[in-house]
């Protein structure tokens, strides 16, 4: 699919990973619609962006929310081509600790905003999607593009919730694509590695030092940059379907 003229919805665009990944759309053409928690992070990202982008502030894991949030999308610039759930939150925390067992309510909350969210919003963008005209010969209407993250795999000591949300992503990416085959939409997954995100660009020497140690090459901490890129590819190449791609210079992070 090419993205000129196409309509993306954007999930945690207001920074990082999602802002960049709109920041590579719209030079491609396409309209973004920034979903996000925060107001006025959003307001200033789609201020920068220009008339191609749209936003509204909402949990990714709240129906009328995300409801009301397509309903923008789709009176502003028609539909919703393509959907990146680039949303999320960490929130480390063993088992078991010093202080007792993890809160059951720390992990569900990792969970609904990571896992259910991502399923909530793809779901109702999908009902979207397959209402198009196809855009390609192969009779694609849209392209569904998850975030998960190399803890799916390498989840390390505290990650239980974190790991288990973002596997259940990359769990659910193949039965996802298998149901909306018919329906002319691609379904992939992005792991990403350890990525300058706002958080870590501010973080001391003494924990970017470590992470740079275990990369592989390049020796560095990804450009958010690097990440629209491969969005923006996955969107492109039409065979691309039902998989996880890991991006992470080769990173396996230790217990």
């Amino acid at each position: 699919m090419n993205l000129k003229n196409k309509t993306a919805f954007i999930t945690g665009g207001a920074s990082g990973l999602g802002l960049a990944t709109a920041k590579n759309f719209i030079a491609a053409g396409a309209n973004v619609m920034l979903y996000d928690l925060r107001a006025d992070a959003l307001a200033a990202a789609a201020a920068e962006l220009g008339p191609q982008a749209a936003w509204h502030a909402g949990d990714v894991a709240d129906e009328v929310g995300v409801s009301e949030a397509i309903a923008i999308a789709k009176e502003k610039f028609g539909t919703i081509h393509v959907n990146v759930n680039s949303a999320g939150i960490g929130g480390a925390a063993r088992t078991v600790g010093k202080d007792g067992p993890m809160p059951l309510a720390k992990f569900e909350h990792i969970v609904r905003v990571n896992l259910i969210g991502t399923f909530n919003v793809l779901r109702l963008c999908a009902e979207v999607m397959q209402m198009n005209e196809p855009v390609t010969a192969d009779g694609e209407r849209g392209v569904i593009i998850n975030v998960a993250s190399i803890a799916a795999f390498d989840g390390q000591t505290g990650q239980a919730g974190y790991a288990a949300s973002k596997g259940g992503i990359v769990s659910m990416t193949l039965p996802i694509a298998r149901d909306l085959s018919k329906r002319g939409v691609r379904v992939m997954t992005v792991a990403p590695g350890v990525f300058e995100t706002p958080l870590l660009a501010s973080a001391p020497d003494a924990v970017r030092d470590p992470l740079i140690a275990i990369t592989q090459f390049p020796k560095r901490l990804g450009n958010p940059e690097e990440f629209a890129e491969e969005v923006a590819h996955i969107v492109n190449c039409g065979y691309l379907n039902g998989e996880t791609i890991r991006l992470d210079s080769g990173i396996r992070m230790p217990a």
